[in-house]
Formats: structure tokens, sequence, C-alpha cells
């Protein structure tokens, strides 16, 4: 073969080299991207937000913020922490800044709020587990010298992280209120056909964000951010997955909106996609397996559940209720996920905390 024709040949053997090579470079940088978050933007650090809560300097070094709220923490009779739930944070507590101060004297409780891990002005745990958050609850209670029994409620997620206390910190408390608790579907104790069912009750975009936080984890940050596919529906607040009473409510939990910039100020990741990953992951031990933290009716365990929740399914809940039963089951008929915003019904849920006995 003639050189000069034998040139273009090798030049385009060239050509498609470097071509593989830059498609294989821009590969390594795409996954790159995908499955390394920004780095979170901490609270009091240079370029960070600033801090303007209390906080309490954990064991490991990292800071909770928190907020107190009800009578004073020397005068009160009862002592709580709550647990905010997802996209949320210390300023969201249901109703309870909208109870009246008699209903507030009466009871007597000193209730404190807490940001969570990477929410509000607590500094991002990258470890944080079921348990991790346990202990936090324990350290921030035993800080604020709540003796050595309080009382713990959560909302959502929130109320997921009360069943790693029941778990993990049992010989704490004196009592617990698990408020329409997020499930994890992958709980081994769940019956398969059950939980596959009230899985497919979601919206498949959902779906499809709680399989990649459950078995791909570390493509999270990348399906929730990309462009291609529509991400989880609860993130975005979309009116699917309100129920009617929910919408009906949501006038009522502007202070959420409100405070959304400061809640995500340290960044997406380290708040509500490390929420997905948690809380669709594997988990070190299954809620249906625990005992009784009350054998001697010393406190009371409450679950509240709405029948018409589109976030969290009622069967599963009442499954729950049925293999734990010394669980009391309390069902609000025609409501959501929303309804601990209805002041009458925030009220009843500390009364029954505070107040019922087995």
């Amino acid at each position: 073969m003639d050189c000069v024709v034998l040139l273009p040949v090798l030049h385009n053997v060239g050509m498609q080299k470097e071509i593989r090579a830059a498609l294989l470079f821009g590969l390594v940088v795409w996954v790159y991207q995908a499955t390394n978050p920004p780095p979170p933007k901490i609270c009091g650090t240079p370029g960070g937000p600033p801090v303007t809560a209390p906080r309490i300097k954990l064991r490991d070094g990292r800071y909770l913020a928190y907020k107190e709220h009800g009578v004073s923490r020397e005068t009160a009779k009862y002592k709580i922490i709550y647990v905010h739930g997802f996209a949320s944070m210390r300023h969201n507590t249901m109703s309870v800044e909208k109870l009246s101060p008699e209903v507030v004297e009466e009871l007597g409780f000193h209730l404190v709020s807490f940001d969570r891990p990477g929410y509000g002005e607590s500094d991002p745990h990258p470890k944080r587990t079921p348990e991790s958050i346990a202990l936090d609850i324990e350290e921030l209670a035993d800080h604020l010298e709540f003796g050595s029994r309080f009382y713990v409620m959560g909302f959502s997620m929130g109320g997921q992280v009360v069943w790693g206390c029941l778990k993990y910190i049992p010989h704490r408390l004196a009592g617990a209120a698990l408020i329409a608790p997020v499930v994890n579907y992958w709980w081994p104790g769940f019956p398969a056909n059950l939980s596959t069912e009230a899985y497919y009750l979601q919206l498949p975009q959902d779906q499809w964000t709680l399989r990649v936080a459950h078995h791909a984890p570390w493509l999270t940050y990348w399906w929730n951010t990309q462009k291609w596919f529509p991400a989880s529906a609860v993130a975005a607040r979309k009116p699917e997955v309100f129920s009617r009473q929910d919408l009906e409510l949501l006038s009522m939990v502007t202070d959420g909106r409100m405070n959304m910039p400061q809640t995500m100020q340290q960044g997406k990741f380290e708040t509500i996609h490390r929420d997905m990953m948690v809380g669709f992951g594997k988990w070190e031990f299954d809620p249906m397996d625990l005992e009784n933290p009350f054998p001697d009716n010393e406190g009371t365990v409450h679950l509240w559940q709405g029948d018409e929740d589109k976030m969290v399914p009622v069967s599963l809940q009442r499954y729950i209720a049925q293999r734990l039963p010394w669980i009391n089951y309390h069902e609000i008929s025609g409501s959501g996920h929303m309804f601990p915003y209805i002041p009458e019904i925030c009220e009843a849920i500390i009364k029954a905390l505070l107040l019922e006995k087995n």
C-alpha cells in the first residue's frame, strides 16, 4: 500500500484514541461529581452561616443546636425532647408553640427541640446512624440536666428516630411518642407482600428515590440533583403527596417554608439526602423485634397515625401495632400526614404521653 494512502488511516486511529481518552476522562469526572457532593458549609466556620442558637458541644466535637419551650426547666414536672421531621428544624414543633399558656402551665412541661445533625445550626455527622442520633439525644438531655429519665417525641422522620431511642437508650426514657413515624420498607419484620403493596402506593419517582437510597446510597446525591428523571416528590413538596386534609393544613405550617433557607443552609446532602440514606438504608435492628421498655408500666409508648396518610402507609403502622401490643396505637380518621399541626390533636398527643398509664 502506498504511504500516502496510509497517512489518513493512521491519523484516524490516533483521533479515535484521543476521542476514547476524552470520553473516558469525561466519564471519570462525571462519576466523581455524581458520587462526591460539595462539602457542607458548617456554621461558625469561615464562609459558613452564623451561629445564632444555643448549642452544646458533643463528646466527638460536633455542635448540636437547640431551642427551649414551655415552662422553665427548674419548675417543670415533665421534660421532653422533640425530634423534628424531614426538611425541618428546631423551630418546627407541630403546634406546641400554639398551645394556650393555660394548657402549658397545667401540664407543666419543658420541651426542647433540636436541629438534627446537618440541619439548621447543628454540625453534620457523615457517619450518622439510628444509634448515633439516639446517643446525641441522650447527651443533650444530660447537658440540660434532664435527670435520669425524660420523654421523647418525634414527628415523621423524627418519629423514625424514636425507634432508635427505644432500642439504644430505653433505660433513659420515661415515655415515647412516635407521630406518623416514617417506615423503612426493608425492615425484615414486615411480610413481603404487605411491604411491597405499601411501597407501590408511592408515586413512581419516590419509589425510585428510595430504591437508590437503599440499594445504591452512593448515588443518592446524584439522583436527587440530576435533571433527567424526576426525583423525590416528597422533598419537592408536590401536592400529590398530601391528603385532602394536609392541603387544608398547609397554611398552618408556613413556618416550615419560612425557615427552609435556614433549615438546609449547610447543604442538602447532609440534611435531606442523609435522611434518605439513613432512614431507608440497612438498619442494624428491626423495630418489630423490640421488647417493651416499660415492663412494670412505669411509662408508655404511643404511635399516632392518620388513616389517609399518603407519605407513610397506615397498613404498615397497623401491622407494627399488632406485632408490638405494648404500643398504644392511635389512628386518626380522615387525617393525612400533617394532623399534629392541629392544636387540639397536638395537645392530645402530649397529654397521652405525660398522663396516660397502661
